[in-house]
């Protein structure tokens, strides 16, 4: 245990002068999260690019084979939610990313001449909407094939732009007719232009457009100096993704909603070079709209059904231009052998949901790819007949949003809380986990908690994503996480005369171990504990309304918690039948700078595991440090600007290691303590991920290594640089 300083002394911590070499590493799950395009080079063989909505671009590198993240150095998180890509039709070296996440966020036009590598960055006036509703329409940006350096893009709310320099400058296009509904409301998302595509014969523009109107598809004959209306379908339906065939023809999916999740009929068209139009979906395709659509060089199309709930989304391919289609999901069968996490709801991996972007490979016609709201497809051979197998194409991808996370003092090193797909007992950190969080199965996991002196118990709270009958948001664990039994709390009246009801069905009620493992406490509004897995249940004494304890990690009688109604600590040292107030000298007047706000946000009371009555709690953007139970703390942040913190094996003496997200002076990034009086940096330029920070923690068995959760970009650990893997 360290040495306690006077109640009211502060340690001087001051900034490093140098930054701490890491090495940063994804936790290998698979892709994980929706990705709403997938667009292939057309002047170089297996070159493709894949753009996300929170977890930024990959572009795929066929000597590696691997997709590789081209975003990991940017800090603005708002470029993280790509709306658009765009490849140069003849050099493969250059690309171009249209990067905003939404509405009220910041926006920019990306430029790269090396791949991705390095980006020349230009912020736009215009509005984009990476993550918001819409993000599978598209492409948005396009190049002008018979002027390489001028690009178009077709805004959600403010009507068409064209730059003439590569994208440096750009300029409203006041003569396209439709001008953009302005900023939508807070809450509403606009459709606007939804694609840009551009005849490589004739230099012909055709917009389409996804906001209510009259006309949905605009056309020009003149490089965009004039517009003419095109007649399609019925107007309630509007044009979603735009691709112009080798011999001129446009094809058209449409929609009566702008995707994701909201599209209940469609259709798919045709217009001809003549200017004949003609409608060519699929028959008795059933329900959903039309969002996916890949034209080969052989006049091969395809297109995909999106919120098809029954029988499920499927891809559709035509080799004679929409008038016969074949369904290509009847014939389908996929191996996610390489990714099993994508059996997490306990069935078969099915077709997918939300495909949006569909591809065929200029180069071969027969490779085929889409994408879906988990992960993304690549079959081989998609020829007339036979079975078709597709296997994730993903090893690099790594897109999901982690919620909290936990490192045990025995077991698998890593078990996570993801948003979506659940959460996993980490065995293997570059392996994808196969999915144990099962009875109840929860798509997202709002806490973890393990018993310290008894790690292979393990408790967690979760909640649905979507509407589905549930008996149980808590579960336990006895083998580490492996497998789970439900957890169920008795109903509670909350006032006299109120009717009782079971608090923790809506998966806002986080689960407490003690460290012995024998006793639950579930932080309904009014806590529960229970020392026989939730056979009989006790009020816990002495805790206000929504109150949230933590467990001492070594003493098992021991618990803290918050009374931030009151700014006081409290303590338990019976297993949580009372808790009663304890002085907690040196801490702020108030300690409501220290209250979490939402299940997914990381708490900020901690107790280590390497000793009894360490206690560490975060109180607005300070760090505090007990080491009596809560008795009395001493600042252990310094100048630090804490914004999230954890603990790991000490690195020097006896004192945990401290991990931060915080800022000092100008910089923010990751931090690491390993006296107590100095921090230094262990992120670096190459590795900001857009600064969106959801969870860390260090690894109280593997010095040095810390656990990152992040939104979008998926789950790392990091180790210092000059450590063997």
């Amino acid at each position: 245990m360290s040495v306690l300083c006077t109640a009211g002394s502060v340690p001087a911590i001051a900034a490093a002068d140098r930054a701490a070499p890491y090495r940063w590493t994804n936790v290998t799950v698979g892709a994980g999260g929706y990705a709403p395009n997938i667009i292939f080079s057309p002047s170089e063989p297996g070159l493709a690019y894949l753009r996300t909505d929170m977890g930024g671009a990959y572009r795929w590198d066929v000597k590696a084979a691997r997709w590789i993240p081209l975003q990991d150095g940017m800090a603005i998180s708002s470029y993280m939610g790509v709306e658009s890509i765009a490849v140069d039709p003849r050099d493969a070296n250059i690309v171009y990313l249209a990067v905003g996440m939404a509405a009220r966020l910041p926006a920019a036009i990306l430029r790269s001449i090396d791949r991705g590598r390095t980006w020349t960055t230009t912020p736009v006036p215009f509005a984009m909407g990476g993550n918001e509703p819409g993000r599978g329409m598209g492409e948005r940006l396009a190049i002008d094939p018979h002027n390489r350096s001028t690009l178009f893009f077709g805004s959600r709310h403010d009507g068409l732009w064209r730059s003439d320099d590569s994208g440096a400058h750009w300029a409203k296009v006041t003569t396209f007719p439709i001008a953009g509904l302005g900023a939508p409301a807070a809450g509403q998302a606009h459709g606007g232009i939804s694609f840009i595509a551009i005849d490589s014969r004739t230099g012909r523009i055709w917009a389409g457009i996804a906001d209510p109107g009259a006309d949905h598809l605009f056309r020009s004959d003149d490089g965009g100096k004039n517009w003419l209306a095109v007649k399609g379908p019925a107007p309630d339906l509007l044009a979603t993704k735009g691709a112009v065939g080798a011999d001129g023809t446009l094809y058209v999916t449409y929609s009566d909603g702008i995707g994701p999740s909201d599209a209940t009929t469609g259709a798919v068209w045709r217009f001809a070079p003549d200017g004949s139009a003609r409608d060519i979906t699929p028959r008795d395709y059933g329900m959903g709209g039309f969002m996916g659509l890949a034209v080969s060089r052989a006049g091969i199309v395809a297109v995909s059904t999106i919120d098809r709930w029954q029988p499920g989304d499927t891809v559709w391919l035509s080799r004679d231009g929409g008038a016969r289609w074949n369904d290509l999901g009847t014939r389908s069968r996929r191996n996610v052998s390489a990714t099993p996490y994508l059996l997490h709801e306990g069935k078969g991996a099915d077709f997918g949901h939300w495909i949006s972007g569909l591809a065929i490979d200029p180069f071969d016609a027969g490779r085929m790819v889409y994408t879906t709201g988990a992960t993304v497809y690549a079959a081989d051979s998609a020829k007339p007949g036979g079975e078709i197998l597709w296997k994730p194409w993903v090893k690099g991808i790594e897109q999901t949003a982690i919620i909290t996370l936990t490192s045990p003092t025995g077991g698998a090193h890593l078990i996570s809380g993801f948003g979506d797909i659940a959460g996993f007992v980490h065995e293997d950190l570059n392996a994808s986990p196969k999915p144990t969080f099962t009875n109840p199965y929860l798509s997202n996991t709002n806490n973890l908690d393990y018993a310290g002196r008894t790690p292979h118990v393990v408790v967690r709270s979760g909640s649905l994503y979507a509407e589905r009958p549930r008996d149980a948001t808590l579960g336990w664990s006895q083998d580490g996480g492996k497998s789970w039994k439900p957890l169920r709390v008795p109903p509670i009246r909350l006032a006299d005369g109120e009717q009782g009801k079971r608090y923790d069905l809506a998966g806002e009620a986080a689960v407490i171990v003690s460290a012995d493992g024998g006793t639950f406490v579930v932080a309904t509004p009014m806590p529960l504990v229970t020392r026989d897995r939730g056979k009989s249940w006790d009020l816990v004494q002495g805790l206000g309304l929504n109150a949230r304890p933590v467990a001492d990690k070594v003493d098992a009688r021991r618990f803290y918690s918050v009374d931030f109604d009151h700014d006081r600590l409290l303590v338990s040292n019976d297993a949580a039948r009372t808790f009663v107030p304890v002085a907690g000298l040196g801490l702020p007047a108030r300690l409501s700078l220290g209250k979490v706000h939402g299940r997914e946000q990381q708490y900020r009371l901690v107790a280590s595991p390497f000793g009894t009555g360490d206690l560490w709690f975060q109180v607005g953007e300070q760090l505090y440090h007990s080491i009596d139970g809560g008795q009395s703390f001493v600042m252990a942040s310094g100048m630090l600007k804490v914004e999230l913190f954890g603990l790991g094996l000490p690195m020097a003496g006896k004192d945990a290691t401290i991990f931060a997200v915080g800022t000092l002076g100008e910089q923010r990034g990751v931090w690491r303590s390993t006296d107590h009086k100095s921090w230094t940096r262990i992120d670096d330029d190459a590795h900001r991920w857009g600064g969106r920070y959801r969870v860390i923690s260090g690894d109280p068995r593997h010095a040095g290594r810390v656990y990152l959760g992040t939104d979008g970009r998926g789950l790392f650990y990091g180790d210092p640089a000059g450590e063997t893997k």
